[in-house]
């Protein structure tokens, strides 16, 4: 314990001391002059006597990236306890040892193996301790000792990007901050210059300049404009060792733009624009466009583009296509060659956002003379007005004239004019035009009551060129006449009890007139001569267009009489005067005391619990239909009580196929197309067997079409195969009629109906030659045979 106590003595002291002198190995020449040895001391406290050590450390320095081809000697370990008997092992642990440090453990020299790079590791941390052979034990406590790693200038600086953009406004003044840029460099700031980095340009002056020790770029000329250049490309170098020569460098592009500012106007290309214009323009159509150039972008370059003086001041107008930037000129009022065929503009164009900055350049606007020619076209006649308002009485004659249209030709040739009526706004023909002078007169009568406005449209066309046509509202109104009597407002049909009263008031009056009467009407009423004298009742006019009918008399006797009939005259107060007489019908009813009806003879006043004529024909109606349905349907019941024909179990309807259309043999063309079997090529594969209906539906097979007009013979026998063949084919019989069997065929007809006509016998064995599908047919036939024989 004393022993480890007097080792941390020594290294707290951390003095260094004389070490003992000896060569340095030829690895490590140009490092410290003396060798570096760490003394390991086993004494104790007592025992420490400095002057027996000659320089102790506790660290060594390594220079990096040794490019030698021997390991790079670092120092020597040394124990107060090493007697140089080999009796002691030196032994080394911790960052790197055994790979990148190696120590020999006889004389405690240690090396380094590996080129060391500072950046990657500056300092490493060993321990290291001295044993006895022979016992293994330590005769000294661990020591710990740091390896530093010198620095040599072997990084260049670097920039932290690689191209940096930036920008600024064009015109800025000298020393306007543009980028600053940064390099870094890895190598040891504290030692020496290695890391000292120096900024400077290569390529970007005289435009732009760089501070050498911030890496801030800055302008360097001024009134630099864009419209002259707008891209800058600088490159700029960063140097170690502070820019003296030796030093390692980078170097880094810069990519600056100018952006834009207005400082330029708006200019013309040319002072005088000439256009020209058909007298028949449209409004708000373009005329043609102008365009001041301005070699500022953007919102620097939007010009707004007016009129300020001319004669046309107030003809055209200009707008601005933001796309294009041009100034369309439009057309604000009607053109006329006879009226003016010259107009002569001023338009000027301003820039829309100005900068007070580059006032003083001059006025952001210029301006330039526009002539605008009016060509002249062949127009169509104008009518003097652009409407008309006629008036005309209902009761006018015939072809009298109620007004006139004028209308003339514009241009210069004063083309002479026709007029006609549009039909197709009078269709009834009710008035008629002068096509020489355009006056306009009555076809037809006219009638207010009807039809109080007519509205027509004449039309005006040139003589020469009927295509030139232009058209004008009339509006005719028809004036009234008192051409109508006046009229009761309503039918009248009114009731007088059997015990009235005289004087007593039984019907109110009122008429109606369809003439107007700009003073209002005034009707007055009376009785017809015929009836003043012996009516049964009296006629009071009320002064108010109104009238009442009283009693004259006090009862009436339905039985005697059961209705009147009162003739009353109405007239009006127009002139000329207008009369009508208008019939009141009265019927005498039975009434209670308090004068409500009880009955009459009158049908349409009859008690209300009598049925009217009307009803009774309708509930008469409605019982002949009824009894019609049910005729009906007793026919259809009986119908479907009907027994069938067959009643058997074993109904033959069940085994036999009915067909309605037997064909008319082989001499009716009509039944069937013969031109199927002479044309093979025609047949449709996808028609279906019409004699059966088969359960399940199977595609049909496609076959190749036989050519060269093969005999029927020939393709019926096709057929046959195919199907004997076709794994497809219904499992039944089924008979195929052809109106067609060809020359000379062995088989003859196969008709049924022929074969009973015949008187010879006919032998069917050639059947059994025809296959499985005409098994049954041959076996059939076959019995018959045998039958026969028999």
């Amino acid at each position: 314990m004393r022993t480890y106590h007097c080792f941390w003595l020594l290294f707290w002291a951390g003095q260094p001391h004389q070490s003992f002198l000896t060569p340095l190995s030829k690895r490590t020449s140009g490092f410290p002059e003396k060798e570096k040895v760490l003394v390991l001391s086993g004494n104790s406290r007592q025992d420490l006597h400095r002057s027996k050590r000659s320089w102790m450390w506790n660290q060594f320095f390594l220079l990096e990236e040794y490019t030698g081809t021997d390991y790079q000697y670092v120092g020597k370990l040394h124990s107060d306890q090493d007697k140089g008997d080999g009796s002691l092992k030196y032994i080394l642990s911790g960052d790197g040892a055994g790979d990148l440090f190696i120590i020999n453990e006889n004389t405690g020299d240690i090396q380094a193996t590996k080129r060391l790079d500072r950046e990657e590791k500056p300092v490493y941390i060993l321990r290291a301790q001295a044993i006895n052979r022979r016992t293994g034990r330590p005769v000294e406590p661990e020591s710990e000792f740091i390896i530093k790693i010198h620095d040599i200038n072997d990084n260049e600086p670097m920039f932290t990007k690689d191209v940096y953009n930036a920008s600024i406004p064009e015109m800025s003044d000298v020393g306007t901050f543009v980028v600053q840029v940064t390099a870094t460099d890895a190598d040891d700031p504290t030692y020496g210059n290695s890391a000292k980095v120096v900024y400077s340009i290569l390529q970007g002056q005289p435009y732009f300049s760089v501070e050498s020790e911030t890496g801030i770029i800055k302008t360097a000329l001024l009134n630099m404009d864009r419209e002259n250049r707008e891209q800058y490309q600088v490159v700029i170098q960063a140097k170690d060792m502070g820019g003296q020569m030796g030093g390692l460098s980078g170097t880094t592009t810069v990519n600056i733009t100018l952006t834009d500012v207005n400082d330029n106007p708006p200019r013309f290309p040319q002072s005088t624009y000439q256009f020209r214009a058909p007298e028949s323009t449209p409004l708000d159509s373009p005329v043609g466009r102008i365009k001041a150039n301005d070699a500022d972008v953007d919102e620097n370059a939007e010009i707004e583009y007016s009129i300020t003086e001319g004669d046309g001041y107030d003809m055209f107008g200009i707008t601005t296509d933001k796309d294009t930037q041009e100034g369309i000129i439009t057309v604000k009022k009607a053109l006329d060659f006879e009226s003016k065929n010259l107009y002569i503009l001023k338009v000027e164009a301003t820039n829309t956002h100005v900068d007070p900055r580059f006032l003083y350049l001059g006025p952001f606007k210029d301006s330039a003379t526009v002539r605008i020619q009016v060509e002249d076209v062949d127009e169509p006649p104008m009518f003097s007005r652009p409407a008309y308002i006629m008036e005309v009485k209902e009761d006018v004659p015939l072809n009298s004239v109620i007004g006139t249209v004028t209308a003339q030709d514009p241009d210069a040739a004063k083309n002479p004019v026709k007029y006609s009526v549009d039909r197709h706004t009078d269709m009834d023909r009710v008035f008629n035009i002068n096509s020489g002078n355009g006056s306009i007169f009555t076809s037809k009568p006219l009638d207010r009551e009807t039809l109080l406005w007519h509205n027509i449209t004449v039309i005006a066309a040139e003589i020469n060129n009927p295509k030139q046509s232009s058209r004008v509202p009339v509006f005719i109104k028809v004036l009234d006449v008192n051409d109508n009597a006046p009229e009761f407002a309503m039918f009248y049909e009114t009731f007088v009890c059997e015990n009235a009263k005289a004087e007593q008031l039984i019907q109110t009056l009122s008429a109606v007139d369809k003439d107007d009467s700009y003073n209002g009407h005034q009707f007055s009423f009376s009785l017809a001569p015929e009836a003043a004298s012996s009516s049964n009742f009296t006629l009071q006019d009320n002064r108010d267009n109104t009238a009442g009918i009283f009693t004259r008399k006090t009862r009436y006797n339905r039985h005697e009489t059961s209705t009147y009939f009162l003739p009353v005259v109405i007239s009006d107060n127009d002139y000329p005067i207008q009369s009508s007489t208008e019939t009141v019908t009265i019927r005498v009813c039975a009434c209670d005391h308090r004068g409500k009806m009880l009955s009459c003879n009158a049908e349409a006043l009859i008690h209300p619990t009598g049925l009217s004529t009307g009803a009774l024909i309708a509930i008469l109606l409605c019982i002949i239909i009824l009894l019609v349905t049910v005729v009906l349907f007793a026919a259809l019941r009986r119908q479907r009580k009907k027994e069938p024909l067959i009643i058997s179990k074993e109904d033959i309807r069940d085994n036999i196929v009915s067909y309605n259309d037997e064909g008319g043999g082989e001499e009716d063309t009509q039944a069937f197309d013969i031109g199927t079997l002479r044309n093979p090529e025609a047949i449709d594969d996808n028609k279906l067997r019409r004699d059966i209906v088969p359960e399940t539906l199977f595609l049909p097979r496609r076959t190749a079409a036989t050519r060269d007009n093969t005999d029927v013979r020939d393709f019926i026998n096709q057929r046959l195969k195919e199907n004997d063949t076709d794994p497809t084919a219904p499992p039944y019989d089924s008979l195929a009629t052809y109106a067609y069997e060809g020359n000379g065929s062995v088989a003859e007809s196969l008709s049924s109906l022929e074969s009973v006509t015949t008187d010879g016998d006919q032998d069917y064995d050639y059947l059994s030659d025809w296959g499985p599908r005409f098994k049954k047919l041959a076996d059939m036939y076959g019995s018959m045979d045998s039958d026969k024989d028999s």
